[in-house]
């Protein structure tokens, strides 16, 4: 139970900063939406993507070692 408070409260916490962007990179999103492109969403899709590989691999790894020391255990 507590291994899965802390998944989920992890999880919590990266959503909570799923739309962060810096600043320069927001205002090129703001300004390319009020002139009708669609780059800007585009933009926002790949840093949410290169945000989340660090912490999708962190999280694969976390799981086999817990996995392996369950097995060692047993």
């Amino acid at each position: 139970m507590k291994h899965l408070t802390l998944i989920l409260l992890f999880l919590a916490t990266l959503m909570n900063q799923s739309y962060a962007q810096c600043a320069m990179c927001k205002s090129v999103v703001e300004s390319n939406i009020d002139g009708g492109s669609a780059i800007g969403s585009g933009l926002n899709d790949g840093i949410l993507y290169l945000m989340a590989m660090p912490y999708l691999s962190l999280a694969i790894v976390a799981f086999a070692w817990m996995r392996y020391n369950k097995r060692l255990k047993a």
